[in-house]
């Protein structure tokens, strides 16, 4: 079986991306776990470029990985100066990693333009760098910077770098497709002319401003390349880089080529969501294996079929990448959907039972008022128990009033009164909050904690509002969506109104309902 080795470069070429910015103690982190997974190579960064990558490189090696080689990335010799002299190959030593990545020009353009150098001078630049490097005992890695550009204005030159290189001795020659630009086909033709020229081994190195970057990875690997280089969830510079996370399951699921191992693929989406929340990076629910929605079904013509066999709507099992399926509610479900969710609730409902066309139809008309049911299944399985005739009323609302204050010196303040009604008991109380949904939630749970104690375990942890038809101004519906979290798990609910604070007041009661429902039910 043919094998690649993934270079990641998550913490260096990542953290060009925008609004990306890592610590030492991130960056450690993210090597730790990546180490973990089975990635081969780690890029750290550029020594000498800035104080917190020289620290990083002092601190991993203190981090006992098991797994990955450290690399150091840099540039080849600057024009006109010796190797041992330059200041940022000083630097690369100093980081003291086994592996070193040096960058140099392919494009005759970059040589004149930017290097504002002779081509003769740029391939003693990239002999002399890679064979210093090499007198002291690197691994070296040469990326060759816009490789595929420098192709297609000077092939013969480009494909000349190269082979400096690899006289040179390096170990491994990446091809740049550094501005992204490439296509499949460009890409596979040109890794092959260098497969030709050079015995080394080749890796991948591309960008995704054409949105081609796993396909020219995935094409390289065809053609050649054993190396495959990449960031997490795909974040760099501009448009990122290659998506390992994409890339890894396509290579060894689709491609059969060994790069990590089944036990480590299904651990892809915790990988995945662990590196996204220290980058700060929101991953989107589509991302392809590892997104939440990855393998969400909601048609129902879809789920009926995927009763049947999962294979009629999935192109692999969620279960290779860590990944789970899931079946959604909304107004285009069909009575399996129903079925699949009242079996999750423990309900015994069938096709025949006219009670699923009754929750069918009700789903349907709410969820043409503006509720929307996928995102908050908590709302649904309280619905669905109260037609059911399988939910209990906890409490019965007598009245609230919620106040905004602004006062003289600029400061607001909030406050709300509630009276409730539970089991005959009267309760009326009130309680300030840092807005008026937190005062209400505030007054709510105030007035039930001594008939219900098992409330004050549960939090609100998230809180979003959606204008559903924004030329109605401030008279249009809204959204709210509310996440609760309790010691056992999060769940979310849902509320529809004109009125801001009634469309909360929903939210928060299916989130209390569903709590102690669910503690009921032990």
């Amino acid at each position: 079986m043919k094998s690649v080795k993934l270079y990641d470069t998550t913490l260096r070429d990542g953290t060009q991306g925008e609004g990306i910015s890592l610590s030492v103690h991130d960056k450690l982190r993210i090597a730790e776990r990546l180490d973990a997974f089975g990635i081969h190579y780690i890029e750290g960064g550029w020594p000498g470029s800035n104080p917190k990558d020289m620290e990083f490189f002092t601190k991993v090696r203190e981090a006992g990985l098991k797994n990955a080689k450290v690399a150091a990335f840099g540039s080849t010799r600057r024009p006109g100066v010796k190797a041992e002299d330059d200041f940022n190959l000083k630097h690369l030593l100093k980081a003291q990693t086994d592996v070193v990545t040096l960058f140099g020009k392919s494009w005759d353009f970059h040589v004149k333009d930017a290097l504002k150098t002779t081509l003769d001078e740029n391939l003693n630049m990239i002999r002399e760098t890679v064979g210093y490097l090499k007198s002291k005992k690197k691994e070296v890695v040469y990326d060759a910077e816009h490789f595929f550009d420098g192709c297609l204005a000077n092939e013969e030159y480009a494909l000349q770098t190269i082979q400096a290189a690899a006289e040179s001795g390096a170990d491994t020659i990446a091809l740049c497709d550094t501005n992204g630009g490439m296509l499949p086909g460009q890409i596979r033709e040109l890794v092959a002319k260098a497969r030709q020229k050079v015995r080394v081994p080749l890796g991948i190195h591309v960008h995704n401003d054409g949105g081609m970057a796993v396909a020219n990875s995935l094409v390289a690997v065809e053609a050649g390349c054993e190396q495959v280089q990449g960031t997490i969830n795909g974040c760099g510079e501009r448009c990122g880089n290659a998506d390992l996370v994409v890339l890894i399951p396509n290579l060894k699921l689709k491609l059969g080529v060994e790069c990590v191992s089944d036990k480590a693929l299904a651990s892809l989406t915790e990988m995945a969501h662990y590196v996204a929340e220290i980058v700060n990076m929101i991953l989107p629910g589509s991302h392809p294996y590892v997104g939440h929605s990855a393998f969400a079904h909601k048609g129902g013509v879809h789920v009926d079929a995927m009763m049947k066999h999962a294979k009629t709507y999935e192109h692999v099992d969620p279960v290779r990448v860590g990944n789970i399926r899931r079946f959604l509610i909304s107004e285009l479900s069909g009575k399996t959907n129903i079925l699949i969710k009242a079996k999750e609730m423990q309900v015994d409902l069938d096709k025949k039972n006219p009670e699923t066309r009754e929750i069918l139809e009700k789903l349907q008309d709410l969820e043409h008022q503006g509720y929307h049911f996928e995102g908050a299944e908590a709302s649904f399985d309280v619905l669905m128990k109260k037609m059911l005739k399988k939910h209990r009323a906890f409490f019965k609302l007598e009245g609230f009033r919620v106040a905004v204050e602004k006062h003289a010196d600029s400061s607001v303040t909030s406050e709300a009164t509630i009276k409730v009604n539970v089991d005959g008991r009267e309760e009326h109380t009130a309680a300030e909050g840092e807005g008026p949904v937190n005062a209400l939630d505030h007054a709510l749970r105030k007035a039930l904690k001594s008939f219900y104690p098992q409330i004050a375990d549960m939090h609100l942890t998230d809180y979003k509002v959606r204008v559903l038809d924004a030329k109605a101004g401030t008279a249009a519906k809204v959204r709210v969506f509310i996440e609760s979290s309790d010691q056992e798990g999060t769940w979310s609910t849902v509320g529809v109104s004109e009125n801001i604070i009634e469309a909360s007041w929903q939210a928060l009661v299916d989130a209390i309902e569903y709590k102690l429902l669910k503690t009921k039910s032990k």
